[in-house]
């Protein structure tokens, strides 16, 4: 019953973060904005270095862009977070008879639209410019599965980012240092055995080059091997750290 009632109450209060999009759609700006930009920057400046032809690149950094979006999104609700904190509306949801977790599941459940937004976006756009999915439907819808399973993974150290910082500058600093290293120090732009012999090694087991992997073998119907296991494992240790750490530093700070 507690938690039925603790399901609720967090989809109240996803639809009401939903409802702040309609209400202020610029704060969809950055989500919209940012994958065109690393698509056009990245497809048409880098990729005749990369791979000798930028429709070749194209096929190659459409997913890894993709997954790449979902990141830079975790930074987007991290700052709405903090700012509905730091302006008290959560001292007031505390005030109402929820689910003390309701908050965060809300925050979380309104956030998957950006992310949801963010991914059809990226192939949408890279179709537009010649990407074709090479896999069947059931594949593309695994390769999807793995994006939203990753990224609600992920949102959880948004969120515990968002609850510990005291201002958006910070939440900006913690979130940058996670997400360069973990986007740029993959497989998203440029192959691993390009890389330098020192780096593949982090390149490897790093979770972003690992669901890149995955999301890049199945939209494009090659041979996926360990990658999407290793995805899903990376995706549930995530939550099972983050999550429980988030909703623990929520309870304190209240």
């Amino acid at each position: 019953m507690n938690a039925t009632r603790a399901a609720r109450h967090g989809v109240t209060l996803g639809w009401r973060n939903i409802a702040k999009f309609r209400h202020t759609p610029d704060q969809l700006l950055d989500i919209l904005l940012m994958p065109i930009t690393f698509v056009v920057m990245f497809v048409f400046l880098f990729g005749n270095a990369v791979s000798g032809d930028w429709h070749a690149y194209l096929r190659f950094v459409i997913p890894g862009i993709a997954v790449q979006a979902l990141m830079f999104a975790m930074l987007g609700g991290a700052l709405a977070l903090n700012a509905d904190m730091r302006e008290g509306i959560h001292d007031r949801f505390r005030s109402l008879p929820i689910a003390r977790s309701a908050p965060l599941v809300g925050h979380i459940l309104g956030d998957c639209l950006k992310y949801v937004l963010s991914v059809v976006l990226v192939f949408a756009f890279g179709a537009a410019l010649g990407f074709r999915f090479g896999g069947g439907a059931l594949a593309v819808a695994g390769a999807a599965g793995l994006l939203m399973a990753f990224a609600l993974a992920t949102c959880w150290i948004g969120v515990l980012i968002g609850v510990a910082a005291r201002n958006a500058e910070t939440v900006q600093a913690l979130s940058l240092v996670l997400i360069f290293p973990l986007t740029f120090g993959s497989n998203v732009f440029v192959p691993a055995e390009k890389l330098p012999g020192w780096l593949q090694a982090w390149v490897r087991i790093n979770p972003v080059s690992q669901v890149t992997d995955a999301v890049r073998a199945l939209t494009l119907g090659l041979p996926a091997g360990g990658s999407v296991p290793a995805s899903l494992l990376w995706s549930a240790g995530i939550a099972a750290v983050f999550a429980p750490a988030a909703v623990l530093l929520y309870r304190r700070r209240g």
